[in-house]
């Protein structure tokens, strides 16, 4: 592939590596202009490698090598071109975190080096240069081809494989990725990571029992009027979540129903004394109604309420008046 400018001024080696700095050797350090003329040999490079795949848009640009960790190996013929070069192909490779299938189908998580982009021009293929800058890139690199990954090979790679390096057998991959048998043989365990099995998913509680026995706890503490009233369906709910967040089975021992008092009697006093029982007998609505014109809105009344139910029941006997004669 010949350019308008000196392929030799660019690359003084007849194999050059390019990374991100874009820099091929001493001469292109602190160049824009020559810079400028690598970036320009790289980009007709990927056009031309994407024509030859027939892929819709190149994978290689100087752009994109600018941004990525990989490198380029470039191979030129410095002789052509009335001694000013001419450019033969390229090889660009990179690490990837891949997530493999063994032969086993066990997934299996690697970041080999993977040979991203190959591509010898047309009119010089079969004349070594490809071998020659493949088998430059494996001493630099110092690993064996059965080791490496290989993103999308056409058909021309495959064959260029199996001819030089045997590689024939491909372990069957559910990504773009080929890779061969022995890769998972002879690699070193630190590189490969078997993935773990996904957890089942857990029971999932929107409102644990210990938030729940947080708020019963919250609710004791508010004063009267704010707290709410006890029941006996709520004591074996709270002893329950109780015994539950603690470890312990619920008790099955039957709730204490909780004693109400009637309104003017003492808590302290038993269901079955008079007192109580006369108490519960005067509770009417009309009563009920004085107690609330009295200006006593408890469920606890104190005497002076009971005194006040006495005088204005139909049944109540004032003694002076039942002493008196008339």
């Amino acid at each position: 592939m010949e350019f308008p400018f000196d392929i030799n001024q660019l690359f003084s080696e007849r194999i050059s590596i390019l990374d991100q700095t874009l820099v091929a050797g001493r001469k292109s350090t602190g160049r824009p202009d020559l810079q400028a003329h690598i970036a320009t040999v790289i980009d007709e490079l990927g056009r031309a490698s994407a024509k030859a795949q027939q892929l819709t848009a190149p994978i290689t640009s100087a752009s994109k090598l600018q941004t990525q960790k990989h490198q380029l190996y470039l191979v030129k013929d410095g002789e052509s071109s009335g001694g000013r070069g001419v450019v033969v192909g390229f090889l660009k490779v990179g690490y990837k975190k891949l997530f493999l299938l063994d032969r086993q189908g066990v997934h299996v998580e690697a970041e080999p080096l993977c040979v991203l982009d190959f591509y010898v021009a047309e009119n010089l293929q079969r004349n070594g240069y490809g071998l020659e800058l493949f088998n430059f890139m494996l001493q630099h690199k110092n690993l064996e081809p059965v080791l490496m990954a290989y993103d999308r090979p056409s058909p021309k790679f495959l064959s260029f494989l199996a001819k030089h390096y045997c590689l024939t057998q491909s372990v069957p991959q559910v990504n773009n990725f080929v890779v061969f048998e022995g890769f998972f043989l002879n690699r070193a365990a630190a590189q490969l990571r078997k993935v773990p099995p996904k957890k089942p998913d857990g029971e999932i509680k929107p409102y644990s029992l210990m938030e729940r026995e947080a708020v019963r706890q919250e609710q004791k503490s508010l004063p009267w009027p704010f707290a709410p009233p006890h029941s006996p369906q709520r004591s074996v709910a709270s002893q329950c979540s109780h015994s539950l967040s603690v470890g312990c089975s619920p008790s099955r021992a039957p709730p204490r129903v909780a004693q109400t008092s009637s309104p003017g009697c003492n808590r302290n006093q038993s269901p079955q004394s008079p007192l109580g029982n006369r108490c519960r007998a005067r509770r009417t609505s009309s009563q009920q109604g004085l107690v609330a014109r009295c200006n006593l809105y408890s469920r606890h009344m104190d005497t002076r309420a009971v005194g006040l139910l006495d005088r204005h029941s139909p049944d109540f006997k004032n003694p002076r008046t039942d002493d008196q004669s008339f």
